[in-house]
């Protein structure tokens, strides 16, 4: 499908630029984009200017922005314009789409980074979203702070191969033998490090130390990705489902118990911010966080305002310019 800007436009507003191209008196506005929350990692703002320099004559108005990457709260322009509404006002909504996914996406990334206290990320988001998205959100996730990421693309932001264990199909494909899929995956990887997934027989510990007694140091770590509704086998007593700290706290002491103390635990499935918060107030001994779905939430929504009309405040009820300090004024 042919990609064309001008068929995202909503039509309202290339309808409002047609109406102020006949109007004899045209009149400079002040027009400015903002988001309502607190402790926001601005992303976007590069994709934005690209497209101004590209889609509209740029010398004819005035741009500021803020850097990408700042740390935002919902008192502050991101972007403001000032020139003839008809230079860039068409494309208001396009802008707010660029910042609302990538600096939602950016600020998932810095929170749940953040959450981990120091500890690897490894996004797995890629299965969540359209294929031709994903440059974005990789884009996003990494300006975020996650610079492990599953797919190959990613290198060009995080300058990082991608990373990786096994999935579930693979053992599926050995009969659930976790063990003899671990070892063709070692045979022919043999330079990739060996993380191998040990939950498809819901027996964790089992089949952790089963894999960990015949790699031994050749064992980077495991992955556990027990499904939110299953009760692993050794916590049948407790009913405890999903991936969970006792889960965990039990695979770390089996593992130590014979000395495979340097083997790394990844878990998986369902993880946010708010559980990965969880999982280090229990102090839970998780070495990386596999973290999906949770990361494209797109809750921070930006809005794009004409604030001022030949300098003077004029807005709709309630909405004012806000905070333009240090905003850079783009120069091209």
């Amino acid at each position: 499908m042919a990609f064309n800007l001008k068929n995202c436009e909503a039509i309202y507003f290339q309808k409002a630029k047609t109406i102020l191209k006949n109007k004899k008196s045209n009149p400079e506005v002040t027009m400015h984009f903002f988001q309502r929350k607190n402790d926001v990692k601005l992303a976007g703002i590069s994709e934005v200017l690209n497209i101004l320099k590209k889609h509209t004559k740029h010398e004819l108005y005035e741009i500021y922005y803020r850097n990408e990457g700042s740390i935002i709260d919902s008192s502050d322009t991101v972007l403001m314009f000032k020139g003839h509404y008809k230079n860039f006002g068409f494309l208001e909504g396009i802008i707010c789409g660029i910042l609302s996914r990538q600096t939602s996406i950016c600020t998932n990334s810095y929170k749940i980074t953040r959450a981990a206290n120091g500890k690897q990320i490894t996004s797995m988001a890629d299965r969540a979203d359209h294929y031709r998205n994903l440059e974005g959100d990789s884009y996003a996730m990494a300006l975020g702070g996650i610079k492990n990421q599953v797919i190959p693309l990613s290198q060009k932001f995080t300058k990082k191969e991608p990373v990786g264990t096994m999935p579930h199909a693979l053992i599926q494909n050995y009969e659930g033998d976790t063990l003899e899929a671990a070892i063709d995956f070692h045979n022919t990887y043999p330079n990739d490090k060996l993380i191998v997934l040990v939950d498809y027989n819901n027996d964790v510990i089992g089949d952790g130390l089963k894999v960990a007694r015949y790699f031994k140091n050749k064992l980077y770590g495991l992955r556990v990705d027990t499904a939110p509704n299953t009760v692993d086998f050794s916590l049948t007593k407790t009913q405890e489902t999903g991936v969970n700290p006792t889960l965990i706290k039990k695979l770390r002491k089996a593992l130590d118990k014979e000395n495979f103390r340097n083997v790394k635990i990844i878990v998986s499935s369902g993880f946010d911010e708010r559980k990965i918060k969880s999982f280090e107030l229990a102090k839970t001994p998780v070495d990386i966080y596999g973290v999906g779905a949770s990361l494209l939430n797109l809750d921070i929504k930006f809005t794009g305002d004409v604030v001022e009309h030949n300098n003077k405040h004029q807005a709709k009820y309630g909405r004012k310019l806000l905070n333009i300090q240090n905003m850079n004024k783009q120069m091209w």
